[in-house]
């Protein structure tokens, strides 16, 4: 248990430093960005600085909610607040849908109006964007499957990375082929780089902030778990839901004609529903089945 536990919060500690790291690079390098943006008149280098800011704020979201998540449970947030990282993914998402928008509104203003652009100065810049996302990426490389909020921070940074490279290309293209449509046709081609891969998280934080069943566990088969238990004539009410990013909470009914099953029968369940399908937080009711006082909540309707 020791073992686990220490795992665990080495593994925090590890996002935390990943997380400081991740601001203090990218605020340093929205600053010079930006200035170079204004400086060159550069469409390109100003929407990857404000592409650049929003994964600021998302990093910021993201490892507030991470912190939050590891408070201890009090009176009135009996669950602890783990269901921030949650709202963080959800937010996190809006944000670069929205920024995403924007990119593609003054691309196209661009593309019919071009102006010319100080190329080298974005090729430069740009690669150093391809190094500072490069590295704060690598950061978040080994815990983005165990958390939706890591994983969000790994595909900001990843998608950033390839945001740079696109630019610092249309620079090269600008330079030696004088093609000034380069610059705002690269910042459509970034945002659609950005949607596709934002989709899925918008999706999957959305579906988990509804109460979903997280999108790695498959009810049938745990319905199918219960059903084999011996002793268990049937079961109901069965609920399974994300209490955060990363842990997963259940209830269920179970019908056990015989009466109440041991201890160590709710421990072996326990066990097994962690170490096969992730959740850690079961409650599990016993019922016997008596026909004269049928649990209200038995039918399949009936939440």
């Amino acid at each position: 248990m020791s073992h686990a536990h220490h795992d665990h919060s080495h593994r925090h500690h590890g996002h935390d430093r990943a997380f400081a790291v991740g601001i203090a690079l990218n605020l340093g390098f929205v600053a010079i960005e930006s200035a170079y943006g204004v400086l060159s008149h550069s469409m390109a280098l100003l929407a990857d600085a404000g592409h650049n800011l929003s994964d600021v704020l998302a990093l910021a979201l993201a490892w507030g909610a991470s912190v939050l998540g590891r408070r201890e449970p009090s009176q009135r947030f009996t669950y602890g607040l783990g269901s921030t990282t949650i709202l963080a993914a959800l937010v996190n998402a809006m944000l670069l849908m929205l920024v995403v928008g924007g990119i593609a509104v003054e691309a196209v203003q661009r593309l019919m109006n071009p102006v010319p652009v100080a190329t080298l100065t974005v090729i430069w810049v740009a690669l150093c964007g391809i190094a500072v996302n490069t590295t704060t990426a690598l950061l978040f490389l080994r815990n983005r499957e165990h958390d939706m909020n890591v994983r969000g921070a790994f595909l900001h940074m990843a998608a950033d990375a390839a945001v740079s490279l696109g630019v610092a290309l249309a620079g090269v293209g600008m330079l030696y082929g004088g093609w000034t449509w380069l610059d705002p046709a690269t910042s459509l081609a970034i945002a659609a780089v950005i949607v596709a891969g934002t989709w899925g998280l918008l999706r999957d934080s959305l579906h988990l902030s509804l109460h979903a069943v997280p999108p790695r566990i498959d009810t049938e088969v745990i319905r199918g778990f219960f059903c084999a238990l011996d002793g268990v004539a049937e079961m109901h009410d069965l609920h399974i839901w994300g209490m955060s990013t990363t842990e997963t909470a259940l209830t269920v009914h179970l019908v056990m004609p015989d009466g109440h099953p041991s201890d160590r029968f709710f421990a072996q369940v326990s066990t097994e529903l962690r170490e096969r399908f992730g959740v850690g937080h079961a409650t599990i009711q016993v019922e016997t089945g008596d026909a004269l006082h049928p649990c209200p909540l038995a039918p399949d309707h009936v939440v």
